[in-house]
């Protein structure tokens, strides 16, 4: 039996909208009291579980960490993916964006929508729904993406963040120390504040680090300061957009040692620990379950493998999927249970198989995420 893609009522897509919600005088699916001000602190790869086992290291955050607290990032659990969740009050089956590495039917090419996306596809319309951000601007809502310089340009922040001030800053503290500035210009004012240090941390080097933990020690630091400064009718988030388990290359799959699993194979896009396999134009549908069959028998031990059709019916991508979106979908998909990840052997891949930190799949480690409430939230 497959798992659910969005296992439990709250996720992400609930997050930055309900705070909208509630500055607008509309109900919020997250209850929480109308408030003028609102920030949601994004920080990228903290899952809940990885909080609780460090919470000597953020006593703040970690005191605040509860059951109820706690929320699923939805799937994949892919930075590109839950963003966009966040930001869209959308699932990937209906904004579109359904994996690190996505696919472009129209181009039959695989693109990283993190890096290297340079316009092709435009990201106004790859990325198919009204952001949250969009919709404050008629409701009287000022709205800002405050996160590092370098993201400001990018294709993603285009397709992901339009209708937010960018404010690019480069530490954690001058971040925060922006919320506070923009509030107190006064007015209905929405935030998005990014913090993709932890992610860094634990991809180069583990989520048992050192770096990772110097990094939520100062996570932990700058949230309590955030917390400090907030004042009446104003409220915070703190979530992530996925956890993280660390995998060592010992634990890497090259898939492409048994031909049988790259049979017929055009294109490999997804994750590292949730493959999405394109098959070529006019492919049938015994070509995709032949291929689905292969991967059950080499990896059905440790992977769940789903053919299209199958994750959507499970709700891999949320419970709708547009028709725009359903191409983009890989024909089969392979979802890491144990801890793995899956690479091909090509050398120009050697750099990305240097990662520690990994996620993308439906395991609790990487979907369960905070959600911490602070000032008028809590």
């Amino acid at each position: 039996m497959l798992p659910a893609g969005f296992p439990s009522k709250t996720s992400l897509a609930d997050v930055l909208s309900s705070c909208l919600a509630a500055m607008t005088g509309t109900r919020p699916t997250i209850p929480i009291p109308e408030v003028q001000r609102a920030v949601v602190v994004l920080v990228d790869g903290l899952g809940a579980q990885a909080l609780r086992a460090r919470s000597g290291h953020a006593r703040f955050l970690g005191l605040r960490l509860t059951k109820s607290s706690t929320i699923d990032s939805g799937s994949p659990t892919t930075t590109a993916s839950a963003i966009a969740t966040l930001c869209t009050g959308r699932m990937p089956g209906e904004h579109g964006i359904v994996g690190y590495r996505g696919f472009d039917p129209d181009t039959d090419r695989v693109f990283n929508h993190l890096s290297g996306w340079t316009g092709s596809p435009p990201p106004a319309t790859w990325q198919l729904c009204e952001t949250v951000f969009e919709q404050a601007a008629p409701l009287g809502v000022s709205a800002y993406a405050v996160g590092p310089e370098r993201y400001r340009s990018s294709s993603y922040t285009a397709a992901v963040l339009r209708g937010a001030e960018y404010i690019g800053a480069s530490s954690m503290e001058r971040r925060v120390e922006l919320v506070r500035e923009l509030f107190d210009r006064g007015g209905k004012r929405l935030v998005y504040l990014y913090v993709p240090e932890l992610d860094v941390a634990a991809h180069a080097e583990g989520s048992e680090s050192t770096s990772w933990l110097i990094a939520l020690e100062e996570l932990d630091s700058v949230m309590s300061m955030l917390a400090r400064t907030l004042r009446s009718g104003e409220g915070a988030f703190v979530t992530a957009d996925h956890g993280i388990l660390d995998v060592p290359s010992s634990s890497h799959v090259l898939y492409d040692s048994v031909p049988e699993l790259t049979d017929g194979v055009a294109h490999v896009g997804g994750d590292p620990r949730m493959l999405q396999l394109y098959l070529p134009a006019g492919s049938t549908n015994d070509d995709e379950a032949a291929l689905a069959a292969a991967w059950r028998d080499a990896e059905g031990h440790r992977s769940w493998v789903a053919s299209r059709a199958e994750a959507i019916e499970a709700g891999w991508f949320g419970p709708e999927v547009d028709a725009a979106v359903a191409p983009r979908i890989g024909n089969v998909l392979v979802a890491a249970r144990a801890r793995i990840a899956y690479y091909d052997s090509k050398p120009e891949n050697a750099k990305s198989r240097r990662m520690v930190g990994q996620h993308g799949s439906l395991t609790p480690e990487e979907q369960k995420v905070p959600l911490v409430r602070l000032g008028a939230f809590e």
